[in-house]
């Protein structure tokens, strides 16, 4: 793997904690609804908010 500069690292760490504040947040949103559209809605967001999350902490 190449070497990653400190600014890469500062921005992944930005966009990770992105995905895992938006995962967190989509995971309390569905838990509160009663709507399944709405529910499944939410729950999408935070499965894909993880997905993306996974993706880029194999950077580090």
């Amino acid at each position: 793997m190449a070497d990653i500069s400190i600014l890469d690292l500062q921005n992944l760490r930005h966009l990770i904690g992105g995905y895992d504040t938006t995962h967190c947040k989509m995971t309390d949103y569905a838990s509160q609804t009663t709507d399944p559209e709405i529910k499944k809605l939410f729950q999408d967001a935070a499965d894909s908010a993880m997905k993306n999350k996974q993706e880029l902490m194999r950077f580090l």
